[in-house]
């Protein structure tokens, strides 16, 4: 990034008095080049000055390194334009005299260009992979002079302002220089500094006065209700975080263990004022309770500055700013650090799908559908009443990626879940016929989005190895997991919707009418090594009147809570990483509300702690036990060994790491009867040990099972040459761990 000298020699020669319509038009804020009349310029009489200062009484010009007075300026236009000659060209400071005191200050109209071309052409090609670097607002230096940068896009505006509250919000006072071809807007403000509030006051093409607008890349934003940016403070974040982000670097998430626990930051505990934990409080409260539960990661629902807290985030503005809502940026580095220091990953979900129609936001940026589409039949949401982003243009798309990369690599973020892929992936998604436009083929497929995934995630993938992309897509997209090289999308997981459906659909039902379902808890295995899949049990399954996971299990409070133990250990034996939403531990009665914390009281009744138990042990034994993660991948890290005994609701299969390691059997039970003598064949003689059952009086169940072990006999069953006799417990899972392997 360059910086032009300080009072430029190259200033074109202008006359003493600018006409009458030039004047004019500095005081209505219309003057389409600012910097051709303000500052410093040569004139036929000598070196000149001119200022808007509305409501100053005076104006002088003084030397800035000793003071001495260079000339005065006298009024040009009665509304607070000034000007006059000065004795010599040298770096100047302006004295102005106010009703309410003398305020001195170097004059923003006398700095050159900012932005280095090279800066201006890779924003203008959408590959300026730190945009909040070169736009938005910097405290800085310019020429030895303190103040701040600020830079927008807007290529179709006519006017651009900073307006904020050093400027009384007047839109005609910093008027911006317009820079070459591709509507970049810059100015600097000198002896201004960080935490002020700022925005854009435009005008469009058409001469009308646009809505004041916030950053699209503030870094930092006011508290809601506000709407304004704030302009952060220079190198605030510190990390110490160096073993961890090295150790991400080789992360292959395919082969690891990954358990996911997934929360809303404003809802998960309050203060006693009833307020959200701020970043400083979680580190104290959220770290431990997450550690403890054994889970490797937390992912936060959209912390991206929103205006509406009732969209969870899910409509975000400030792709660039972590929410005012929890504390300033360099607290939440301080949290993310916190989480790597307890060996804990964080994933954040990232909306690039849509973004809220809110005034002060993206929408008609510079009056026009900048940011998105601009016909209504591919650039509106109709579910969500939001605006669809034109990824189809450079700068847009750049727009996108930079924000990826500003959590990713700003924020140590170690994984990013892209919301609502599927919206973006279709162009008939969610609308009826003639209300959406076909592609060049005339498919429904939207080809932009396809491209620029696959370009978002080969630059993540190039730029910040071991970081994880993960696709929120619930239909049958071919290859969202697949490699870019081969057609694919390039992300590293997919949601598995399909799975969550069915299998929660099995489980909410009586368990006399499950074994008509059978189907629903094994036909996840045709599909699942399609795709890398998640297996989430995320918010949108406990909220909208559908309950808690709880709520789902039918029969009375006792097989409510077996049903759940039972249904949580099947999950996080079967094949797919894990992630569960806040509440699921502690076994929530309440579906989520966004408004208030979890029940905590819950935890003081032992059959609610030990479903916290249950998780804490599952997700141990998941990480330690290679056979649940290494092979999450390959068909042949698992094998069916029970899969049609509808009869009985019952469903048992082996899961397999690595050569030299351990087999798992995994044995489901969802009825309400014990089951004695039942023989389940298994790949190997010797001592099989349950090493976990969900029916264990320490987790709140009725402590039936197989004590430490049970040994295998050479009577073959299920395809196997050896078998085991089990008692299965009433609504449980059991897992057996063939002993006679190392650990």
């Amino acid at each position: 990034m360059m910086l032009q000298n300080y009072v430029p020699d190259g200033a074109r020669p202008i006359d003493c008095l600018v006409d009458g319509g030039a004047c004019e038009a500095l005081v209505k804020g219309t003057h389409p080049d600012p910097f051709a009349v303000l500052g410093l310029h040569d004139s036929p009489s000598g070196v000149m000055v001119r200022t808007f200062m509305p409501g100053a009484q005076h104006v002088e010009v003084v030397a800035r390194n000793g003071g001495g007075l260079l000339g005065e300026l006298s009024c040009e236009h009665p509304e607070g334009v000034f000007s006059g000659s000065i004795s010599e060209r040298v770096p100047y400071l302006l004295r102005v005299h106010w009703p309410s005191g003398i305020h001195e200050t170097e004059d923003p109209y006398a700095f050159g260009p900012l932005l280095g071309e090279l800066d201006l052409h890779l924003i203008s090609e959408g590959r300026h992979f730190k945009l909040a670097e070169a736009l938005g607002a910097h405290v800085m230096s310019c020429a030895g002079v303190k103040g701040v940068r600020f830079a927008v896009w807007a290529p179709n505006a006519r006017r651009v302002s900073v307006v904020g509250d050093f400027n009384n919000w007047d839109g005609r006072r910093h008027p911006m220089r317009l820079r070459g071809g591709i509507g970049v807007w810059e100015l600097f403000i000198p002896r201004l500094g960080a935490g002020e509030h700022y925005k854009y006051e435009l005008i469009g093409q058409h001469g009308e006065l646009l809505p004041q607008k916030a950053d699209p890349v503030a870094r930092q934003s006011e508290l809601a209700p506000g709407t304004a940016s704030r302009i952060p403070a220079p190198d605030a974040l510190r990390w110490f975080d160096d073993v961890w982000m090295t150790r991400r670097a080789g992360f292959d998430a395919a082969v690891s263990p990954l358990s996911i626990y997934e929360m809303h930051v404003g809802s998960w505990r309050r203060d006693e004022n009833d307020d959200f934990l701020d970043w400083d409080a979680l580190i104290i409260e959220l770290i431990p309770y997450v550690a403890d539960l054994g889970f490797t990661h937390i992912e936060l629902l959209p912390i991206s500055e929103h205006p509406f807290s009732g969209s969870w985030g899910y409509q975000p503005l400030g792709m660039f700013a972590p929410s005012s809502r929890f504390g300033t940026p360099e607290a939440f580095a301080r949290f993310v650090n916190a989480c790597h220091e307890a060996g804990i990953g964080i994933i954040v979900d990232w909306v690039p799908a849509h973004f809220p129609n809110d005034a002060h936001g993206l929408a008609q940026f510079d009056g026009t559908a900048l940011y998105e589409y601009a016909d209504p039949r591919e650039g509106v949401h109709q579910d969500w009443d939001t605006l669809i982003y034109n990824v189809g243009r450079h700068e847009v798309r750049g727009f996108l990626v930079a924000s990826a990369l500003e959590w990713l690599e700003r924020f140590h973020i170690d994984g990013l879940r892209v919301d609502a892929v599927a919206s973006m992936l279709y162009r008939d998604y969610s609308r009826k016929d003639g209300e959406w436009l076909p592609n060049v083929h005339g498919g429904r497929e939207n080809l932009e989005v396809v491209a620029f995934l696959r370009e978002l995630n080969t630059i993540v993938a190039e730029r910040c190895p071991g970081a994880m992309m993960i696709a929120e897509e619930s239909t049958a997209w071919p290859g969202v997991t697949a490699p870019v090289a081969v057609g694919g999308l390039g992300f590293t997981f997919k949601w598995n919707m399909g799975w969550m459906h069915d299998t929660l659909n099995y489980m909410s039902r009586d368990p006399i009418y499950r074994c008509h379902h059978h189907h629903d808890m094994t036909f996840g295995m045709v599909y699942a090594f399609s795709e890398r899949f998640i297996l989430p049990l995320s918010h949108d399954e406990v909220v909208h009147g559908k309950g808690s996971l709880l709520s789902k299990m039918p029969g009375d409070d006792w097989q409510r809570l077996a049903n759940l133990r039972a249904y949580l250990a099947f999950m996080w034996a079967h094949p797919g990483k894990k992630l569960l939403f806040m509440g699921g531990e502690i076994a929530q009665q309440q579906e989520w509300d966004h408004d208030s914390e979890l029940d905590w009281q819950l935890l003081e009744d032992p059959r609610h702690i030990g479903i916290s138990r249950a998780v804490a042990d599952l997700n141990r034994i998941y990480v330690a036990e290679q056979a649940l993660h290494a092979r999450d991948i390959e068909p042949a890290g698992f094998e069916w060994v029970v899969g049609d005994d509808s009869n009985n609701s019952v469903f048992a299969f082996i899961r397999m790491g690595a050569e030299g390691t351990a087999p798992m059997l995994a044995v489901t039970n969802l009825t309400p009867v014990t089951r004695n003598d039942y023989r389940i064949g298994v790949p190997g003689l010797g001592t099989w040990r349950e090493i976990f059952n969900s029916d264990s009086v320490f987790y709140g169940g009725s402590n039936v099972g197989n004590a430490s072990g049970v040994q295998a006999q050479e009577e073959p069953s299920h395809g196997y040459s050896a078998s085991l006799t089990l008692t299965l417990p009433p609504l449980s899972t059991l897992y057996l761990r063939q002993g006679d392997w190392p650990s």
